[in-house]
């Protein structure tokens, strides 16, 4: 459905993008909207828009080691065990919006409010919360069935998108085995949800949103909702299996940037970029932008490819320097995620079947998805979550709500550094019911410790299980990303340095333990076998300690990088200005996930989205001032 010019044509367009993912195919769509406004679309990726790995909600995780992915992978981490993670990237049309697990999720106020804190001018929630309501419409279902799902006291559809691209559903229906379980447990022990979750102040135990279009059970993402309207248009050329090996500058403002003439120029004039297609190298011309939308870990290196990165990494490698910034690849940020697969009851129906592959479970599942848009192969296995906030008093046996140590005097016991962004973190975590983990329930067994391909692991146990899990929601540890090779084939070298901070391994392992509480606690205590199997041999957890030891050994990618070309000012560790100019440039921007100044506290897909309405609103009104 994409279209490949052939070699002899010439590629110029007012805009280039480079990344036909969640955010440039935003750009590609908005940009467009002006039929006298030209835009070129490069995606490393195929067009799998009729690929029902990607259709099915369910097979998401089939996608991880596949040619859609890009296969990356940590450099060993030493506070993990030393194990190397794999941080997989949609490499696909569509980017990473069409490999995830189709969660559809809120971040909170404060933690976007924090970017223009930390100097992103103009970037927070009040001016974000337009643009996260204009990329999706939210499908409610039945009253019975929102009745079910516990959404008539909270849902506000006001905070919702009506109109948008993107179908953004209730994934859980009354059939679910575990939703009204979870959320019952959640409100006995009194933290029931207090607010919609797109309000932007939000906790508590919720059915989640995922990006499943509720009238086909298929998936809706970046590819269908917004590639597929511009493809339809003449001033669209979306083209795949495409590989960016560098943005191209004007000559003249470049200088000379040989070692012994090291001055550089006040501004270097983006002018395109060089690719590789159908093996052979061209050129494309940007008459007005090159616009990279690459994602957190292949924008970082190719602005190092092109030259604009630290000199000392760029040297290393004789790329001769356009720009000289540091903070090119820094500021690496992640979702950790961990939890236990408990043994359930033999009357819960779970999608272990499924996972293990047997005849009989996917032949019943594809019949009843394909006969009747029903069972297991409509759901991607997440269906309900909660926003938990900070306990010290973890790992009794009985769970106890309040606490005695406020956060605020928790945070107090550990140094402080003179970083604002650790400042800031701080500061949001001491703020009465901040979250400091997102708790979700997935319906099989999951083995995070293994490195498999897939998400659920190898080695799976038989029986049924529910996993119980969590991810840390504010990070304090920061990582890298850098180019590795001059080839623009070769990944980057990617370090995370999870657990760097020691207060993200002391959080994130109470959060544990809360975990590990809440399945003794009724109802969903009641779905479980007292004494039965779990999925790793050190899940039968005693203490902080027994926590701290599990989660080194388990604790995996959330699929959540960002950050790794800030938007913040230079001398805070910034890549970009507020309207995503790259500093030192004219006519180059960045729009992806790598902006991030600081990771929203929930999966960071809807935020993508809507950082890309708001970059093409952003571009649009700086084109008609020239």
């Amino acid at each position: 459905m994409t279209n490949s010019p052939p070699i002899t044509t010439a590629l110029e367009a007012d805009y280039v993008i480079v990344g036909g993912g969640t955010a440039g195919l935003v750009l590609a769509l908005r940009l467009s909207e002006n039929p006298n406004t030209s835009v070129i679309v490069l995606e490393a990726g195929k067009d799998l828009i009729q690929d029902p790995r990607v259709q099915i909600p369910a097979l998401w995780t089939t996608l991880m080691g596949t040619d859609a992915d890009w296969q990356f992978q940590t450099a060993p981490q030493s506070l993990l065990d030393n194990r190397s993670i794999k941080s997989p990237q949609g490499k696909a049309l569509g980017g990473s919006s069409g490999i995830n697990a189709q969660a559809f999720m809120a971040p909170t106020r404060a933690t976007i409010d924090a970017w223009s804190k930390l100097g992103a001018a103009g970037w927070t929630w009040e001016q974000l919360r337009p643009y996260y309501k204009k990329v999706y419409s939210l499908q409610l279902p039945d009253e019975a069935t929102q009745k079910h799902i516990g959404t008539t006291g909270w849902l506000d559809r006001d905070s919702h998108g009506s109109s948008g691209p993107i179908k953004v559903s209730f994934s859980a229906g009354i059939e679910s085995p575990v939703l009204k379980e979870w959320l019952g447990t959640f409100q006995s022990i009194g933290y029931g949800i207090t607010a919609d979750p797109f309000s932007g102040q939000s906790s508590g135990g919720y059915s989640t949103l995922a990006a499943i279009d509720s009238e086909t059970k298929t998936r809706s993402y970046a590819a269908t909702g917004y590639g597929l309207p511009a493809m339809q248009r003449s001033n669209v050329r979306i083209i795949t299996e495409t590989l960016v090996r560098r943005i191209e500058f004007d000559s003249d403002s470049i200088g000379d940037r040989s070692p012994e003439k090291s001055s550089q120029p006040s501004i270097a004039l983006a002018t395109g970029v060089q690719i590789l297609l159908q093996n052979q190298i061209h050129s494309v011309r940007a008459n007005r932008e090159v616009i990279i939308s690459a994602g957190a870990i292949n924008t970082p290196k190719l602005l190092e490819l092109s030259g604009i990165g630290n000199r000392k990494i760029l040297d290393q490698l004789h790329i001769p320097l356009v720009i000289d910034n540091p903070n090119v690849g820094e500021n690496l940020q992640d979702h950790l995620m961990s939890g236990i697969s408990f043994e359930s009851v033999d009357s819960v129906p779970t999608a272990d079947g499924l996972m293990r592959q047997e005849p009989e479970a996917l032949q019943s599942a594809m019949h009843l998805y394909t006969e009747h848009k029903t069972g297991p192969l409509t759901s991607p296995g997440m269906q309900s979550g909660a926003f938990m906030p900070f306990r010290t008093d973890s790992g009794g046996e009985a769970y106890q709500k309040e606490d005695s140590t406020s956060m605020q005097e928790y945070l107090d016991k550990w140094p402080i550094t003179a970083d604002q962004r650790e400042k800031e973190i701080r500061h949001i975590l001491s703020q009465p019911g901040a979250p400091t983990s997102s708790q979700l329930n997935f319906l099989a067994q999951v083995n995070l410790h293994e490195t498999g391909k897939t998400f659920v692991g190898q080695n799976l146990l038989p029986g049924n299980f529910i996993s119980l899990g969590l991810l840390q929601t504010l990070p304090f540890s920061r990582g890298t990303v850098h180019v590795s090779s001059v080839d623009p084939a070769k990944p980057p070298v990617i370090d995370p340095r999870y657990f760097s901070h020691p207060l993200d391994l002391d959080i994130m392992a109470r959060g544990l333990l809360d975990i590990h509480q809440i399945h003794r606690v009724k109802p969903i205590s009641e779905l479980l076998k007292p004494n039965g199997r779990r999925n790793h041999p050190d899940a039968f957890l005693t203490d902080l300690e027994s926590a701290k030891k599990y989660l080194q050994a388990t604790a995996t990618s959330s699929y959540h990088p960002c950050g790794t070309a800030a938007m913040l000012p230079l001398s805070r560790g910034g890549v970009l200005d507020e309207n995503l100019q790259v500093y030192g440039t004219k006519n180059l921007r960045v729009c992806d996930a790598s902006i991030f100044p600081l990771i929203p506290a929930a999966n960071i897909m809807s935020t993508v989205y809507a950082v890309a309405e708001r970059a093409a609103d952003l571009i649009k009104a700086g084109s008609e001032g020239q």
